[in-house]
């Protein structure tokens, strides 16, 4: 089910907002400085990609330079990644098979909005106790 899912997720929104984390990404690693952020954008960019299966969980070691960076991240590119996410969490909620997926967009957001300090796991290790 989680295949059927990602593939549909990967047509109706998910390559679309795939090339926006890469488009994120690649202007944060042109500016040198904020490399840190481009590689938070790739990771969700993968997540956003094929999301069914996996999961976002805090990271233990997360401080205050993960809320600062946070804070400068969402002003450049998490207020728009997560206005995407809405357009299309709303796009697919009309239809009735897309309800699922909207849900799923939907919970995208804190991710978008505040990368920095989170871990995207497999499902089945959250069960596991395992974080890698």
């Amino acid at each position: 089910m989680k295949t059927l899912l990602n593939i549909i997720w990967l047509v109706f929104s998910g390559f679309w907002l795939f090339l926006g984390y890469v488009l994120a990404g690649i202007i944060c690693c042109i500016l040198i400085v904020t490399i840190p952020w481009g590689i938070a954008s790739f990771r969700m960019a993968n997540y956003v990609l094929w999301p069914f299966g996996r999961q976002v969980v805090q990271k233990p070691t997360a401080g205050a330079f993960s809320f600062i960076g946070n804070v400068i991240w969402f002003i450049f590119a998490g207020l728009w990644l997560a206005i995407g996410h809405i357009v299309s969490g709303v796009a697919l909620a009309i239809t009735i098979i897309g309800i699922p997926l909207a849900l799923a967009d939907f919970k995208m957001i804190s991710i978008s909005l505040a990368p920095l300090g989170k871990e995207i796991v497999p499902t089945g290790a959250l069960e596991l106790g395992e974080t890698r």
